[in-house]
């Protein structure tokens, strides 16, 4: 599944960091729509979870996880996931717009729920996330790959925390995917209602990334657009996006994203982020290095008032968050994620794709 050049299916895979012992903690897979499940299912075996069941309504997809995660049994419902207490948590890649209903369905039976992004598409969804939460008490966790799943950008996070770079006051985002074969993609891909919109979906990282390295804990959306430039065969798909905002704290945002990868590049997507501090900057080619074939990912560079710093690290910090979203359904912690910035991310792509104003 982890094939570089194709972004749905890009499943990453990190060196085993085991947080509990075998049979400790179970965890279920229900929603099988988008390839981001292979990646959070990894990244939560990798940490020790143990995947008991998985069910989708599509025979097809079920086949295609059993083969990649044997260990699975195939549920006939979702309630026989629901009705197992082992069961911690539920991962699912549901369509967009169906992601916050399975949460809820998810939690009121007595689970954790860790989502793919975008982790709701309205705000009516993010309403009646926020109300089955503070009446279970259980997780809506999401996915934020572009930063969780990626070991330059959690070194980002640990340089920052360690004062690398002064305050952060900009953080800038490009977040470019391959969109392939168009018609290898599903149905709901080219659906509005049902994907979000461009800025709710791949937009997502990018505020979720702002609101992180620079401390916020809310913001404004200032401007934000789209256009369908390029795919006039599917006039609800937005292939670019950008938006700019500025935190509670002063710190500001500017970020990009399209469908508009070229054939021609080595990877689904040159993804990048330059964070901007009163000391320093940070910049990181998550994916690739342009104009090296094989560069692989996870390159940072980092100049401040001492040197200027290149780091490959691949393989040199591994996926801390799974491990530690464990641990947080375990113990009812938030080290992984507060509940709040989880859902700030959530608000402000809803807002942001809300206010677009239509380029073209």
């Amino acid at each position: 599944m982890a094939k570089a050049s194709e972004g749905m299916n890009y499943a990453p895979k990190g060196k085993p960091n085991p947080v509990v012992k075998k049979g400790e903690f179970a965890i279920a897979a229900i929603g099988l729509d988008h390839g981001h499940v292979y990646g959070m299912c990894n990244g939560l075996l990798e940490a020790g979870a143990d995947l008991k069941w998985v069910y989708d309504p599509d025979p097809k997809k079920v086949k295609a996880f059993i083969e990649k995660f044997p260990q699975a049994k195939k549920a006939r419902s979702e309630a026989e996931v629901y009705d197992d207490k082992e069961v911690r948590l539920v991962a699912g890649a549901a369509v967009t717009s169906e992601r916050c209903s399975l949460g809820l369905r998810v939690m009121e039976a007595g689970k954790d729920y860790f989502t793919d992004k975008a982790p709701l598409t309205s705000l009516e969804q993010l309403k009646q996330a926020k109300a089955m939460v503070k009446k279970t008490k259980k997780k809506y966790m999401c996915y934020y790959s572009e930063r969780l799943h990626v070991e330059s950008a959690m070194f980002a996070g640990e340089l920052i925390a360690q004062g690398a770079i002064g305050r952060v006051i900009q953080v800038m985002g490009t977040g470019p995917h391959r969109i392939g074969d168009p018609k290898s993609r599903p149905d709901w891909f080219y659906v509005k209602e049902k994907y979000g919109g461009i800025l709710c979906d791949i937009g997502s990282h990018q505020i979720e990334q702002f609101l992180f390295y620079a401390g916020c804990k809310d913001a404004k959306v200032v401007r934000s657009q789209v256009a369908n430039y390029n795919h006039p065969k599917y006039p609800e798909l937005e292939d670019f996006g950008d938006a700019m905002l500025v935190g509670d704290n002063g710190a500001v945002n500017y970020f990009r994203v399209d469908w508009f990868t070229p054939d021609g590049l080595q990877n689904w997507g040159d993804g990048r982020t330059i964070i901007l501090g009163t000391e320093g900057f940070i910049e990181q080619r998550k994916y690739m290095n342009l104009g090296q074939k094989d560069s692989g990912g996870n390159h940072l560079f980092l100049a401040n008032k001492k040197e200027e710093t290149y780091f490959n690290l691949t393989g040199k910090v591994g996926y801390p968050y799974f491990g530690q979203l464990i641990l947080d359904c375990i113990n009812r912690t938030e080290n992984a994620m507060t509940q709040d910035h989880c859902f700030k991310a959530a608000e402000l792509c809803v807002r942001a794709e809300a206010q677009a104003v239509k380029i073209q």
